[in-house]
């Protein structure tokens, strides 16, 4: 039997809800219903084309102060920016209650807001105009949010913007957000779960920091597709989901195709876990950490159809200490995104110090398999036990005056057409195949790899 706003009245009243006009001010210990309130008995109406701002944010207010769910029906609100208290509860019918956007800084905000829930509403923000950095959705400051079963569609900035927030976004679509579709700075304990984001302007998911430190957000299970590179530059846009300065970030098990730069792309952000994404389509490189991180693991990834597979770089900057290990990466295409640097189309890995790479199977990288150290720039790596088919070199080693130390060990490589591990100035190969003299260099220990 369907719940329509009578039926929901009488469960109401059969389960000791306050009356409407006791709501601002309930009894003490009297009983709420977990129905919550319907919000046509506070003079919000669907449809008619009548704007439901003033009338939205009295209901809202009344039933936040009682910590009571407001139950929007069925049907379009029309309605500019919306302020959310403390309690605020707002839901809908997943898939039927539609807001649409009549302009403004944003359809939805709070600062310092706790326990706020949105839930089963449909978004439309049509495009308009929002202020730069703007959010259809934009929250800061406030404790234990959810939003959960949305859909928010065509902001004309970010979809949803969340400043110091901790709680959860979980099973919401967000397509054709302008920019990003979601953007979470200085987070204090965040789950990003479940969600599909399609088709935004610049960026998927963000996490970043103002400065360093520790984030912790979960950024799990999602799916991210079609994203582009409307702003233009070198990699700050085009990416399904980017970690900026923030520490213990974990990037797992997500399903990302089709994006300008980069799947999962680490700057400055210390102790990250990329773990178990699934990854095609990529207009430069699949799985980055870069600049100023100390600690990445890149584990059991797969990768098909990006121009670079796994880049760990940057060591000039502080770019060290990492895990690459059981990643499956294969047929790496030449041909990158506009303003991408071509240099290093067809490589699998790239590491440059202090790292393992081990147990992973690439296959056709059309300049590489692994390449290992970049100029001066290697120190104490460690490439054990993976497995590279059909690449330019097999393995490019740096023998640069300066480079570390590296030991190459258990490897197995075919059909490598320019040697199975070769030594490398920066990207000039500088040796013939070092399988034929592995103790020619006193900083390489090359053992026990079989090349077929």
């Amino acid at each position: 039997m369907g719940i329509n706003r009578r039926r929901l009245i009488a469960l109401s009243a059969l389960t000791g809800a306050v009356p409407i006009t006791a709501l601002a001010t309930p009894a003490m210990g009297a009983p709420l219903s977990t129905l919550g309130v319907d919000a046509t008995q506070l003079g919000v109406r669907a449809g008619g084309g009548a704007d439901q701002t003033r009338m939205l944010q009295s209901a809202i207010d009344q039933t936040a102060g009682s910590r009571v769910p407001l139950v929007l029906g069925p049907g379009e609100y029309r309605l500019g920016e919306i302020k959310l208290p403390t309690g605020t509860q707002l839901v809908g019918v997943r898939g039927a209650t539609r807001l649409a956007f009549t302009g403004g800084a944003a359809m939805i905000s709070a600062r310092g807001a706790d326990h706020v829930t949105l839930s089963g509403l449909v978004l439309e923000g049509g495009g308009k105009p929002l202020p730069d950095g703007g959010a259809l959705v934009r929250l800061a400051e406030g404790r234990n949010l959810r939003i959960v079963d949305c859909e928010v569609l065509g902001s004309g900035g970010n979809g949803i913007a969340l400043e110091a927030m901790d709680g959860v976004i979980s099973g919401t679509t967000i397509v054709g957000a302008a920019e990003a579709a979601i953007f979470s700075r200085d987070a204090r304990g965040l789950t990003i779960q479940g969600n599909t984001v399609r088709g935004s302007g610049n960026n998927g998911i963000l996490v970043w920091r103002s400065a360093k430190g520790d984030d912790g957000t979960l950024v799990i299970d999602n799916r991210i597709e079609d994203i582009a590179n409307k702003r233009g530059g070198s990699g700050q846009w085009g990416n399904g989901i980017n970690v900026f300065r923030a520490g213990n970030v974990i990037v797992r098990g997500n399903r990302i195709s089709r994006v300008a730069f980069t799947a999962v792309r680490g700057n400055a952000a210390s102790n990250i876990q990329i773990v178990g994404n699934t990854v095609t389509e990529c207009g430069e490189v699949a799985l980055y950490a870069e600049f100023g991180f100390e600690g990445a693991v890149i584990a059991n990834n797969t990768v098909e159809g990006a121009a670079f597979g796994i880049s760990v770089t940057n060591f000039n900057e502080g770019g060290r200490l990492a895990v690459v290990q059981g990643n499956l990466i294969r047929n790496l295409r030449p041909g990158r995104t506009a303003n991408a640097d071509p240099s290093s189309d067809g490589i699998g890995i790239a590491v440059e110090a202090d790292a393992s790479v081990t147990g992973n199977v690439i296959e056709n990288a059309a300049k590489a398999g692994i390449n290992v150290g970049w100029g001066k720039y290697m120190r104490d790596v460690s490439v054990v036990g993976n497995v590279v088919r059909t690449s330019g070199f097999g393995i490019a080693v740096s023998v640069a005056n300066g480079a570390g130390t590296a030991i190459i060990a258990g490897n197995l490589i075919g059909g490598s057409t320019r040697g199975a591990i070769v030594g490398m100035d920066f990207a000039q190969a500088v040796t013939g195949d070092l399988i034929k003299e592995p103790a020619r260099f006193a900083n390489l220990q090359i053992s026990g790899n079989r090349v077929r």
